[in-house]
């Protein structure tokens, strides 16, 4: 009996000193996991939110003494522990598109490892690449987005993880959808741009590093471009099962308007609209009216399917004669003998909010804000001219997206508008509807056109058309630039003559 017990504490001891002191199922139940939930490269994202298990091993994480842990443990703990905290992060901001939708991911949030708080980017530098030098990490650790190598479906363990580490850079590097042979050039990954030293320092030694690792070698001359990086999340549900790299869309980032933000996060927007018409008859235009309208609107993630905030609208509106210029609203200088007129100011102020009300349509918005009228004579008092309603305004928009096929979407909003209100007067009541039609070149390129109908419910029925071409440009997954042009037409043009066009420029900010 004296023996087995020496024998059965001897086991326990090498165990322990094995893992480190870590769980001595957390190996094993890691690999549980991903079998259970990796399909392909792709995560089921909404298993993984009602799934028990992974909050035991975030726990583990949490928890683990790696004093006494050999390299091969540690290393092979961080890599799994990297990508199940990716996982737990994405599935609690579940349902998304792409983790660049919640604000600091990478490198604001702090996660428990080991005793120590760190984001995962300190854990990635600090823990492994800073520590070890290890330029096949960047295979293995999985960052929530079709433009990794795909996640595998079992965990990473110490006495296999040189094997398993040249298996899965190897895959990566005969992978033809993520080293890329077009036209005779070499188009790579951003993964190698944004590590470039890990790599050797340069654009040849990039090559060097992948042909270390090919079946088919390539030319040491090759010329090497940077395709873009895809933030599609590595959802089931949105890439289909597929998983790898270049094999999905550039939709993830489509029309994100009509989504909601992440809890925690904000998203500060700024659109100008420079509106001009032309009137007088259908033979000879002579009068020339500018709005130049900037609004400024500000979300909080309260949740992740309630947003709240505020907008505000200032304008600058200038009544002159043709010719002119309608960047003269910028001036400040009129000739009242000439019937000019001219003023400027912050005419509205509310709150606002955007709720998802169904879950499983992440797309799927509704946007409500109330404006409150600021200033005096604000429909004009004969020297100063219409620049706003003296009543509230309130604006309701329900917003959609659908994906079709890899690099098209279709976005759709309608709106519920009434202007004028708590005046007394007969208030305007409108239902706008847009559709934008968008092609995606690039995961941060968009081009689209609009067309819209504006009809107005009053006793003399009124409407406005509207038909134009933007552009949408992401800078940095923060910050988004887009260009808008109309042509504008309504029932008095049709009637009278005349013409109209805007001129927009938005910017949208995220933190």
């Amino acid at each position: 009996m004296n023996y087995i017990k020496v024998i059965a504490a001897y086991f326990l001891f090498m165990g322990t000193t094995l893992a480190g002191n870590l769980n001595p199922d957390f190996f094993s139940k890691t690999n549980d996991f991903f079998q259970k939930h990796v399909t392909n490269g792709s995560v089921d994202y909404a298993a993984v939110k009602n799934d028990s298990q992974l909050e035991e091993l975030i726990a583990s994480i949490a928890t683990a003494d790696l004093s006494e842990a050999s390299d091969a443990t540690k290393q092979a703990f961080y890599i799994n522990a990297y990508n199940l905290l990716v996982i737990n992060s994405a599935a609690n901001a579940y349902p998304l598109s792409s983790v660049q939708e919640v604000s600091g991911f990478f490198d604001r949030k702090k996660h428990l490892v080991s005793g120590e708080k760190m984001t995962l980017t300190q854990l990635e530098n600090n823990k492994l690449l800073k520590t070890y030098g290890d330029p096949r990490y960047h295979f293995v650790l999985v960052c929530g987005a079709v433009g990794c190598p795909p996640i595998t479906n079992f965990a990473y363990t110490p006495d296999l993880l040189e094997k398993q580490l040249d298996q899965q850079t190897a895959l990566a590097m005969n992978d033809n959808s993520f080293i890329k042979i077009m036209e005779g050039k070499l188009a790579v990954s951003e993964i190698f741009k944004w590590y470039t030293d890990d790599f050797g320092g340069s654009k040849k030694s990039i090559v060097k590093f992948i042909n270390e690792y090919r079946g088919s070698m390539l030319p040491e001359n090759a010329k090497v471009y940077f395709y873009d990086y895809d933030w599609l999340l590595n959802d089931q549900s949105l890439t289909g099962g597929t998983g790898s790299a270049g094999a999905t869309s550039n939709n993830a980032s489509r029309y994100v308007v009509s989504s909601t933000i992440a809890k925690g996060s904000t998203e500060t927007k700024i659109f100008n609209n420079l509106f001009s018409q032309q009137t007088g008859s259908r033979e000879n235009l002579t009068d020339r009216s500018t709005f130049n309208t900037v609004l400024l609107s500000f979300l909080y993630g309260a949740t992740n399917r309630l947003n709240v905030g505020f907008s505000t609208r200032y304008r600058r509106v200038r009544n002159d004669k043709l010719p002119s210029n309608l960047f003269s609203v910028f001036g400040n200088t009129i000739d009242q003998a000439n019937g000019e007129s001219q003023r400027s100011g912050i005419t509205s102020i509310g709150p606002q909010i955007r709720y998802a009300p169904v879950k499983k349509w992440s797309n799927f918005s509704i946007q409500s804000q109330l404006l409150f009228a600021v200033g005096d004579d604000l429909e004009g008092n004969g020297v100063d001219p219409f620049i706003d309603w003296t009543g509230a305004t309130w604006w309701t928009q329900f917003f959609n997206d659908f994906a079709i096929g890899d690099n098209f979407s279709l976005f759709t909003e309608l709106d519920f508008l009434i202007e004028d209100l708590g005046t007394g007067n007969s208030n305007r009541i409108s239902t706008p509807g847009t559709l934008i039609f968008s092609y995606n070149p690039t995961s941060k390129t968009t081009l689209y056109t609009l067309g819209s109908y504006s009809p107005f419910w009053q006793a003399d029925f009124d409407y406005f058309t509207q038909l134009g071409i933007g552009a949408k440009y992401q800078f940095t997954p923060n910050l988004e630039l887009e260009l808008l042009v109309t042509d504008f037409n309504n029932k008095f043009f049709n009637q009278n003559g005349g013409q109209a066009n805007t001129f927009n420029l938005g910017l949208r900010f995220n933190i």
